[in-house]
């Protein structure tokens, strides 16, 4: 089974109003094809009192795969066609990590679909 050795960290704010509209947007607009395409997708939402700020990590076999999603600069902003209505600013950058070690499940599906993370050692 492939493991990833990347991780594309996405990050947005949108008012405290429109919080639960974009949640199911977002997913049905930009992380269905994500899930497609990466080896895992984590999506997370932190609720404050006046926005939401929501946090997507995809995890990616290597650069040259994350590539055939995020097109050849794999650090640029795709955005989606409505994020402009919801997001408080559009945002910029995605950050791009390499994946060192990873202890534990990291979701409630991850055994099933192979994403329990180890390190290099542990393969």
């Amino acid at each position: 089974m492939t493991k990833p050795t990347i991780a594309r960290i996405w990050r947005g704010r949108t008012p405290r109003a429109k919080a639960d509209e974009y949640e199911a947007y977002n997913y049905e607009a930009g992380i269905k094809p994500l899930i497609e395409k990466a080896l895992g997708v984590q999506t997370f939402r932190e609720d404050r009192e006046t926005e939401s700020e929501f946090v997507t990590i995809s995890y990616w076999e290597n650069i040259e795969a994350m590539s055939t999603f995020a097109g050849t600069d794999p650090t640029k902003i795709h955005h989606l066609e409505r994020d402009s209505e919801f997001l408080i600013e559009l945002p910029k950058e995605v950050q791009i990590l390499r994946l060192l070690t990873s202890h534990g499940a990291t979701g409630s599906e991850s055994e099933r679909f192979g994403l329990v993370l180890r390190s290099r050692a542990d393969a």
